[in-house]
């Protein structure tokens, strides 16, 4: 008999797989990828399946609705297609309007979808994001397949376990964290892909490297001419590893849904969310990460951390893949012409759940977690990127 029998407790211990399956054309009828993960829960049971898809996606693939429903016609024994697939917007301003929410919560209650079905989302980290906190809360969560078809979200974002919107002008402030059943990530998306949206998954890879894998970043920083041109074999290397560093960061680091305040994945992040932000999101995430990561290198150089040979090579990688340090920040246009980004580290401390906790390093896999953070320094490490890069030009280029 408890002392305290008005005080019950049980603990609860839940299994999750976290996988991300590499493949080619997931969609091509004779690609079994999908139907070997849309398994029923009971036996006999008949599937059900949505698919949304990011209408920026037409461009480059005009008959990939058709091509979803006939790959799911030529299985129509197993697995049934429970509406025509559905284009959403794409892009950071699908997450900035509720009403797109709404119209994919309203698909899914019209196509009566339940937690046997399957919803499978087909797009970039924004749409994926969007459509994934939509699975998330409807019916309290329908299993959700991710197919990643941008660099970005092959290689970081897509390969997660947070879902969210943004809200209160602040990004993904409204969200969920899930487990999807599975990522699907088709190389064939890739090659496909506008430049500057190819060259964006580059710099979340630099970033996994950096904060845990000396080796990686090595292997980034040999092939880095390869990679600026985005040769195939060194691409798609470089794109798989790092979706495995995160997917294996989030299984194994014991805190996948972020209940602490330390978030490394995140390193270079919080003033690249306020950057985002101030532009009106007219500077794309992975640009805006490329800056972020800058000012914390040259921050963590000027306090003493990195020492300065190692911050010069980490920001001579990141420009010959071709980006630039400055030149996004001209992207802001507020009335008072403000190019602040301290209030990031506000808003980063409030996400966090109230203490500051800024990834750092000392050296190519060597990370630790900051919990204060000198405001001038950070304004001088901004003003020395205004100073060498405020021209746009990219001496890696």
């Amino acid at each position: 008999m408890p002392d305290r029998p008005d005080n019950v407790t049980f603990p609860i211990t839940l299994r999750y797989e976290h996988r991300v399956i590499f493949t080619r054309d997931v969609f091509a009828p004779d690609n079994p990828t999908l139907a070997e993960l849309l398994s029923p829960r009971e036996p006999g049971e008949n599937v059900a399946a949505m698919v949304f898809w990011d209408a920026g996606l037409a461009a480059a693939f005009p008959e990939i609705a058709e091509k979803i429903s006939m790959w799911f016609a030529g299985r129509s024994d197993r697995v049934r297609l429970a509406a025509a697939p559905i284009a959403v917007a794409g892009g950071e301003a699908v997450k900035n309007d509720f009403h797109q929410l709404e119209q994919v919560w309203s698909a899914i209650n019209h196509a009566a979808m339940c937690r046997h079905s399957y919803i499978i989302a087909v797009g970039g980290g924004a749409m994926l994001d969007m459509v994934g906190f939509a699975a998330a809360t409807a019916h309290r969560g329908i299993p959700l397949v991710r197919v990643p078809t941008t660099s970005l979200s092959q290689g970081d974002g897509g390969v997660g376990v947070k879902n969210g919107i943004n809200y209160f002008g602040k990004k993904n402030w409204l969200g969920a964290f899930v487990v999807p059943h599975a990522i699907v990530n088709d190389f064939v998306f890739l090659h496909a892909l506008p430049v500057r949206a190819r060259r964006c998954g580059l710099i979340e890879a630099v970033k996994v490297a950096l904060i845990r894998d000396a080796k990686f970043f090595e292997f980034i920083a040999q092939r880095v001419e390869l990679l600026a041109r985005f040769e195939p074999a060194a691409f798609e290397a470089v794109i798989r590893e790092s979706a495995r560093q995160h997917i294996e960061h989030i299984a194994t680091a014991g805190d996948p849904f972020e209940r602490g305040s330390a978030r490394p994945l995140d390193f270079g992040h919080w003033a690249a969310h306020k950057l985002e932000q101030l532009s009106e999101f007219r500077v794309s995430h992975g640009e805006a990460v490329a800056v972020g990561m800058a000012i914390d290198i040259i921050y963590a150089r000027r306090i003493g951390l990195l020492p300065e040979p190692v911050a010069e090579r980490i920001l001579d990688v990141i420009q010959r893949l071709g980006f630039e340090l400055f030149a996004p920040v001209k992207e802001i246009r507020t009335p008072t012409g403000r190019q602040d980004m301290l209030d990031g580290l506000e808003e980063f401390r409030e996400h966090l759940g109230g203490r500051l906790s800024i990834p750092m390093i000392r050296a190519p896999g060597d990370r630790l977690e900051v919990h204060e953070i000198d405001g001038a320094v950070v304004k001088a490490a901004f003003d020395e990127l205004r100073t060498r890069y405020g021209d746009g030009r990219n001496p890696g280029a």
